[in-house]
């Protein structure tokens, strides 16, 4: 089985990746991380894709594509991948089904974490940090408990500039701008189902859970 979790910025995407790996027992595969591990072990697409990532450029889709075919080869993949941060665009999307393709695989399902704009401003302008020990807050769901300073260790509180309404603003527009032409790419391919992403964690995770699942039983 092999699942896309797309979700824009602060709709909880990672953290469900995470718990929805764990549950069907599939591998999570989370592109950052995949890029820090094979330039860490020395493999000659990691190496390559520093080259980019040390002049502050993006890397090829061509690399990105053939580190993840590298990654699903692996043992622990045997039953599965949640893909967790790519494709990012509809470019990315027709350069993955290619080369899974040739191996005879395909994405089966591909969930679409769906989050207002306003519920996404609200999460991520909520955000705050300890200037000196750096424990994060929210100012709704863990707020201090005095107004501008760190419980910890008395510090003060900031919020970091992509935190601010106006970049969280632009990288939402980014988003959407990107992920449009991906969200009906695979609603063509009958592939995306929509889950709600307001909720607890927890919610959202069964609710996630149930659309995988009913899909699949439809698919039988």
């Amino acid at each position: 089985m092999y699942i896309i979790l797309l979700g824009a910025p602060g709709a909880g995407k990672g953290t469900q990746a995470v718990e929805v790996a764990r549950e069907l027992k599939l591998a999570h595969i989370a592109t950052g991380d995949m890029f820090r591990e094979a330039q860490k072990q020395g493999t000659a697409l990691g190496l390559k894709a520093r080259e980019y990532m040390e002049k502050g450029k993006l890397v090829p889709d061509e690399i990105t594509v053939a580190m993840l075919l590298e990654r699903i080869s692996k043992p622990d993949c045997r039953q599965g991948v949640i893909f967790d941060g790519f494709p990012r665009t509809l470019a990315q999307a027709e350069a993955l089904d290619k080369a899974l393709e040739k191996q005879g695989k395909a994405i089966d399902e591909v969930v679409y974490i769906k989050v207002a704009d306003e519920e996404l401003m609200k999460r991520l302008s909520g955000r705050w940090i300890c200037r000196q020990c750096q424990s994060p807050y929210h100012k709704i769901t863990s707020p201090p408990k005095v107004e501008g300073k760190c419980d910890r260790c008395g510090g003060e509180l900031y919020q970091r500039d992509d935190d601010k309404p106006a970049t969280i603003s632009e990288r939402l527009k980014v988003f959407f701008a990107q992920t449009a032409p991906l969200i009906d790419y695979y609603t063509r391919t009958g592939k995306l189902v929509e889950v709600n992403g307001v909720g607890s964690v927890d919610n959202v995770r069964k609710g996630t859970l149930t659309a995988l699942r009913r899909e699949a039983a439809g698919r039988k």
